[in-house]
């Protein structure tokens, strides 16, 4: 199984939704489930570093290319340079 194939295919079963009620903001999956919406992209890695570490998670923006993939490297260096 690929990595995030399940987050992946969560996000997919929502996105109409998603787009429709929160475009622009940025979406936590794991797993199966949608763990939240966050307005800003540093509130949901936060939200998502906490709860899962390394992951794997989903750190989407609603309504964009979803194409590009976030590095999960990248959002841990965003809070580790408070440590």
């Amino acid at each position: 199984m690929k990595v995030l194939e399940r987050e992946i295919q969560a996000y997919a079963k929502l996105r109409d939704q998603l787009e429709s009620e929160s475009w622009g903001q940025w979406a936590v999956v794991y797993g199966d489930e949608l763990i939240g919406v966050y307005e800003l992209f540093e509130d949901a890695a936060q939200v998502a570093v906490e709860r899962f570490g390394r992951g794997p998670f989903l750190l989407r923006e609603i309504g964009e290319d979803d194409s590009t993939p976030l590095h999960i490297p990248s959002v841990l260096r965003v809070f580790n340079a408070d440590d």
